[in-house]
């Protein structure tokens, strides 16, 4: 894992990795390149100079005696020092005759000595005579051989492998100091760390944030100082604590205030950032977010350093206990017993090491460098454990930068940032631009910017339906300025834009009265919201869960038309999350399409002056309809696919009720319609997409309904009583299992909309034909073998659809039908082709008269 050139050169181990690495990391990386320095020097000694030198040691106590060898016999004399040490250098027993020690030496070491002999030279002689040396002739090898042995046996073994002992634990603790870089599971999250925040440190984009924030903290001191309070104000839906500013105030739940906030003031940009340089921002924004999310999920990188820290604490605590026990084992003198009398004929020696004193004093200076080593581990346990490393906050760098939205982090990317604190806490300010997501939006707003030009708007300005010119933005990061200069535009539409926001420039639109919200939580200035308040006629708001919906939009008091798209209910559907809609006192029509179990109690805040309520519950039953009885002005009703199993008994209270649509219900019987002649202003019913199987005859009683929908139900028959509403114009009653259309039908003189399409009808009676105000005829898909001549009574015929019957020709009396065109006769083109050539072209002119089918 860890090469020899890393080992040797631990200066430039991770030049990369600088900023992870505290002071106590640095001074621990010197200390054990002193510890390495000691080893590699010990070593180097020993390895040159390393030796013991042994002389035996006579059997009787004798002091300070010198014997010399005479005439080749085995003679000893001793000689007497003055001083004890050089008595110990002085004393010479050669084995048997030893040819490196002469007579005349041993007379010249007497006479500088001032030897002068003594009476006792008869006890020496007589001592000499009991030595038991055996000469070999080989002397220098004896004391080779001696020293070679002595060397193993008298010498300790820490002063043997002293040096070695100091490289193998310097190099432990060199890995344990840098084990957290190398390990795969941890490194590599380092490195993009490292990477990331180098970039971010760098980025233009993180000056010109910076630099824009102290303007704005300038300009908010010069207006805080001079106390101005007709500055505009912001009112903003973010219920986050992301906010741009934490004196930004918030329309919450719980209530509606406007507060004052910073002013409306153009900053001069500091640094003017080109595409490149706002797309690497853009970039690390994302860098930024993916790590954070991958790095916070877990807390390795933190107990693998405290780890390798207990290992190092723990490696001290051993060193240091066995290493004081060895330090009075390294001595300069031994005593050798190596059992070799046999050969040389003395059993012990005294040996002398050369290198005990400077190994002594190595290893009394590594002691010292190992103690402080100690004392800096257990530093770092205690910075580790003092405070929460898992835990960081943003709290100083967000009231030093005003971006208060710079969210606490935690584990590991908590960890590391604590790291590179010890290191320069300038990182962690520059690096919280990146994890601000207001920083975040003034990048997208000014990318946004320079991308969505008013030329490029004004190409995707379109004309809708009603001839108003509309422009659709689709899932951008957020309102381009230049938006706000169209000014003739009337219809605005905005789809998963989640960081919108409405600045005071929409005043300049003094044409829009439609806007639409999807999936959109929009913001609004002050200024902003005053505009929208004042001219704003129709809202549509599409949205996941009800707390999107912006809270200002409760608060336009001359909004007309209301369309509220999403799901209403709270947790475990227990209550509506909706606002109250007291504000909105110009409301008419309120279009709600969710999924409630009961109508909201909110809406009977506007229940006096509503006159068009529409429920879409996308197949939730509907069960608490109560609320409907307050609701006395509604004169438009949609109930649709709320799974209604009859027709609601609240619905007969609405007096002022003039259309009441109960479209894809499961209603199969209708015999509460009764009741329905207590509505007097009933004049449209739709009864379609449900499971009605016959039509009572008290439908005679809604004299005044003009339009009758009962199509896809399971009809088989129409009663007379149908034909007895004199004042019909419409009636669909497609796709049921009709074979029969009464002769009755005749008496619907006012019908000018007859819908048959898909039932089973084979034979079309004469009076149909009575109808002579039908403009839409639709007959398709049914078994009908022929159309009657008396067709052409029907002058006032514009759309007429045959399509898929059993006819074979059409009636040439088609060309008198003086309103019928080609474009409104829906037949088979062999069939048209059947027609006489002066019919045809009759039916080819364009008279361009426009198609209505009454539906």
């Amino acid at each position: 894992m860890f090469t020899l050139a890393e080992v040797a050169s631990l200066s430039d181990i991770q030049p990369t990795y600088r900023i992870l690495k505290p002071w106590w990391d640095v001074f621990m990386d010197y200390l054990a390149v002193v510890m390495l320095m000691v080893a590699i020097f010990a070593g180097t000694m020993q390895l040159t100079k390393d030796q013991v030198v042994c002389l035996p040691v006579l059997q009787s106590t004798v002091n300070s005696k010198v014997q010399p060898d005479i005439a080749g016999k085995a003679d000893f004399t001793t000689v007497e020092t003055t001083t004890g040490q050089e008595e110990a250098s002085m004393r010479t027993v050669p084995f048997g005759s030893a040819p490196t020690v002469t007579p005349d030496i041993l007379l010249s070491r007497a006479t500088s000595s001032q030897y002068q002999p003594t009476e006792s030279d008869q006890e020496l002689k007589k001592e000499q005579k009991d030595s038991s040396g055996r000469k070999t002739n080989l002397d220098f090898q004896q004391y080779v051989f001696i020293n070679q042995m002595c060397y193993h046996l008298a010498l300790p073994w820490y002063s043997k492998y002293f040096p070695y002992l100091v490289l193998i634990h310097t190099i432990i603790l060199i890995v344990s100091s840098n084990f957290w870089f190398k390990y795969p599971k941890t490194c590599s999250k380092i490195e993009h760390f490292v990477s990331i925040l180098g970039k971010c440190f760098e980025s233009p984009w993180t000056t010109k944030a910076l630099s824009e924030t102290a303007c704005e903290d300038s300009e908010e001191n010069k207006q805080r100082l001079t106390g101005a309070q007709s500055l505009p104000k912001y009112v903003s839906t973010s219920s986050d604590e992301g906010s741009p500013s934490a004196s930004t105030p918030m329309i919450t739940k719980s209530g509606f205030k406007f507060s004052a906030d910073k002013p409306m003031i153009e900053i001069p940009s500091v640094t003017i950032l080109d595409k490149k340089d706002g797309e690497q921002a853009k970039a690390l924004f994302e860098k930024v977010r993916k790590f954070r999310a991958h790095v916070e999920d877990s807390d390795l990188i933190y107990k693998l350093y405290v780890g390798q820290t207990v290992i190092k604490t723990v490696k001290f605590i051993f060193i240091l206990c066995y290493t004081a026990n060895f330090v009075n084992t390294i001595s300069f003198e031994h005593i050798c017993n190596p059992k070799v009398e046999h050969l040389i004929g003395y059993t012990q020696f005294e040996c002398t090491h050369n290198m005990a004193y400077m190994l002594k004093k190595l290893l009394i200076s590594y002691i010292s460098l190992i103690c402080v080593y100690g004392f800096i581990c257990l530093y770092t346990l205690f910075w580790l454990f003092r405070i929460p490393l898992k835990e960081y906050s943003f709290e100083k760098v967000r009231e030093e930068s005003s971006f208060s939205d710079i969210p606490d982090v935690k584990n590991d990317f908590a960890f590391l940032l604590h790291m590179v604190d010890q290191y320069d806490q300038l990182y962690s300010k520059r690096f919280g631009v990146f994890l601000s997501e207001v920083s975040e939006n003034k990048l997208r707003g000014i990318s946004l910017n320079h991308e969505w030009t008013y030329e490029k708007l004004r190409q995707h300005v379109s004309r809708n339906a009603q001839d108003k010119q509309e422009l659709h933005l689709f899932m951008l990061s957020g309102v381009p300025d230049a938006v706000f200069d169209l000014t003739d535009l009337d219809v605005l539409k905005l789809e998963l834009i989640p960081e919108a926001k409405i600045t005071a420039k929409i005043s300049q639109m003094t044409n829009l009265q439609e806007l639409h919200l999807y999936h959109c939580p929009a913001k609004v200035e002050q200024t902003a919201f005053s505009f929208l308040r004042d001219h704003l006629r129709c809202l549509h708001v599409k949205f996941t869960d009800v707390a999107e919906i912006p809270a200002w939009v409760y608060l336009l008091k001359t909004l007309r038309e209301l369309y509220l798209i999403g799901n209403l209910n709270s947790e475990n559907n227990k209550m509506i999350g909706l606002e109250s809609l007291r504000e909105l006192r110009h409301l008419k029509i309120l279009h709600v399409k969710s999924n409630l179990t009961k109508i909201p109690p909110n809406i009977t805040d506007v229940a006096p002056h509503l006159t068009k309520l529409v429920i879409h519950n996308d197949g939730t039953k509907l069960v608490v309809l109560n609320s409907l009885k307050k609701m006395t002005n509604v004169a438009e009703l949609e109930l649709q696919n709320c799974e209604l199993e009859r027709i609601p008994h609240a619905i007969f209270s609405l007096s002022n009720l003039q259309e009441l649509d109960l479209k894809s219900n499961s209603i199969r019987t209708i015999e509460e319609i009764i009741s329905f002649q207590h509505l007097k202003r009933l004049t449209c019913l739709k009864l379609w997409h449900n499971k009605i199987v016959s039509i009572p005859s008290s439908i005679t009683h809604i004299k005044n309904l003009e339009s009758l929908y009962l199509s896809n139900n399971k009809l088989e028959t129409l009663p007379a009583a149908v034909f007895s509403l004199q004042k019909l114009r419409c009636l669909d009653v497609s796709y049921n299992s009709i074979a029969v259309i009464p002769v009755e039908i005749g008496l619907l003189q006012n019908l000018q909309h007859f819908h048959i399409t898909g039932n089973k009808v084979d034979v079309l009676p004469k009076q149909l034909f009575k109808c002579v105000k039908l403009r839409t005829l639709s007959l398709g898909q049914n078994c009908i073998t022929s159309i009657p001549d008396k067709v052409s009574q029907l002058l006032q015929l514009t759309y007429l659809e045959l399509k898929g019957n059993c006819l074979d020709r059409l009636p040439a009396t088609l060309g008198q039908c003086q309103l019928l065109r080609k474009s409104g006769l829906v037949v088979e083109d062999h069939l048209f082709d059947t027609l006489p050539s002066e019919v045809k072209e009759v039916l080819n002119q364009d008279t361009g008269i426009p198609f209505a089918n009454g539906i």
